[in-house]
């Protein structure tokens, strides 16, 4: 008979509670010293925070080398998520996707995926020299936005690629946009090609109730969730999900390549304590979670000109299904960038959202978050709209640009380069990155073609605020490129 697992155990933090109440005197790092040696920081974290920022010792075991209380909590990680094995992440979610795709791939290895994927998983792809096969996504006409991978647009990479050795899918997408998950496991499957799923998104698909399929459900192989955005722990923190045709000595040897030999212990805590509660209550912390956004998309879709979307858009071949707790909204009808909105909300109403991009925004409901919270949100766009609306001519509508690939990654990235101007970069190799942070989606990736139509969107980016990050130069007036 199968021993029932007791979720409502969390051995990490219960081995840092006996730790805490033990008279030990550090003679060991960090300097602090349980902060004594730092009194403002301790101030300011408080002196419990510091008492358990602590070195591996063991008595807590080792993240690089678990074989106590760090082995047996991420035990119970897998089995919450249906999982083989799980790998505590310090690094985030940015580490868990990068082992994923090193673990797969060597260098001139190809990979199959979509193009807007998470800048980590193009920048693995520098680190390894793998080279990417993209599926360029369907673009809705009416948001702007990409949607998930076409199945079709997969068989036929693989048909074109069969030496490919891996599939990476981002699901859910940052809007909450999922493929069909299920079939697109069972298709590379069938060519022996390994299923990697950027569940940053996502992480609570395992707990909650009428979800989209998680990955691991699906029959992925490797997945990395990232507990700090959806799943309650501290930020930072994730966790990587593997398979039973994974080999979990090789993961965490790939997995220490380039995770810290210094893991914090307050980050794994808050992931052991956060599945714990997830494994207990996820069920009634996500119904909660949903009414709420529901809540939002109705009051918001009735102000006029925002758009709120949701399940309505699934068409199930682009949009196979939906995740609802993703408070997306549409904000070019009111003739306001999703950009503007997001500096508006947060410099006049006090309000900080997730992101906002050309022509959407994204408001990140939790558990944490109170109907009141809601109404003040749904309050501050009706204001917006009323006093900001104008008409929608000249507004940029298109956030996803079908790239140029050239080299790969890592070959333009290490290449002999130059700095040009941005108005001149025409025609020339990129050897950086361009994105909007958050969501971290290159506009243009180490290796693809710099097109008119990319220069436009970047300074039209740059008008409205947007965040652009990757580049050597701070203020993207160059572009670093392949030297002629």
């Amino acid at each position: 008979m199968a021993v029932k697992t007791d979720f409502s155990r969390a051995p990490l933090f219960e081995a840092m509670l006996k730790f805490r109440d033990m008279r030990v005197v550090p003679f060991d790092v960090p300097g602090h010293k349980r902060g004594r040696g730092n009194p403002k920081l301790a101030e300011f974290l408080g002196d419990k925070c510091l008492s358990i920022d602590v070195n591996s010792m063991k008595p807590l075991d080792n993240l690089c080398h678990p074989t106590s209380v760090i082995a047996e909590a991420q035990d119970l990680a897998a089995k919450a998520f249906g999982a083989e094995h799980a790998f505590f992440m310090v690094n985030g979610t940015t580490g868990a996707v990068q082992s994923m795709v090193l673990y797969a791939l060597k260098r001139g290895e190809k990979i199959i995926l979509p193009r807007n994927v998470h800048r980590s998983a193009i920048n693995a792809l520098v680190l390894c020299g793998a080279i990417p096969v993209y599926v360029n996504p369907a673009v809705d006409s009416r948001l702007g936005i990409a949607l998930g991978m076409p199945l079709e647009g997969l068989k036929k990479a693989i048909r074109e690629n069969p030496d490919a050795k891996a599939v990476l899918v981002n699901n859910p997408t940052y809007y909450g946009i999922c493929s069909d998950l299920k079939k697109i496991v069972k298709t590379a499957h069938s060519k022996n090609m390994l299923v990697l799923v950027d569940e940053a998104h996502g992480a609570h698909f395992s707990f909650g109730k009428n979800m989209p399929v998680s990955a691991m459900k699906a029959g992925a192989d490797l997945a990395s969730a990232s507990m700090h955005k959806s799943g309650g722990s501290l930020t930072q923190s994730s966790i990587l999900l593997a398979s039973k045709k994974i080999n979990e000595g090789y993961l965490r040897q790939i997995i220490n390549l380039t995770q810290t030999t210094s893991a914090s212990y307050l980050l794994l805590s808050s992931l052991d304590l956060s599945r714990r509660e997830l494994s207990l209550h996820g069920g009634e912390i996500f119904e909660k979670v949903c009414e709420l956004a529901e809540y939002a998309r109705k009051e918001i879709n009735d102000i006029g000109d925002f758009y709120a979307f949701s399940r309505e858009i699934i068409d199930g071949v682009n949009v196979c299904d939906f995740d609802i707790t993703k408070l997306s909204i549409h904000t070019l009808d009111a003739g306001i960038a999703g950009i503007e909105v997001y500096d508006i909300l947060r410099d006049e109403y006090d309000i900080q959202i997730e992101f906002g991009d050309m022509g959407n925004v994204l408001a990140y409901v939790s558990v944490g978050d109170r109907k009141r919270d809601i109404e003040r949100l749904v309050s501050a766009l009706a204001e917006i709209r009323r006093v900001r609306r104008k008409p929608k001519k000249g507004m940029f509508e298109r956030e996803f640009i079908t790239p140029k690939v050239a080299l790969s990654p890592q070959e333009a990235f290490y290449s002999q380069k130059e700095q040009v101007p941005l108005a001149k970069s025409a025609g020339r190799v990129a050897c950086e990155f361009v994105m909007c942070y958050p969501p971290g989606i290159p506009v243009l990736a180490a290796g693809e073609v710099i097109t008119p139509e990319i220069i436009e969107y970047i300074k039209y980016a740059k008008s409205k605020g947007c965040s652009l990050t990757g580049t050597q130069d701070l203020s993207v007036s160059k572009l670093t490129v392949l030297k002629d």
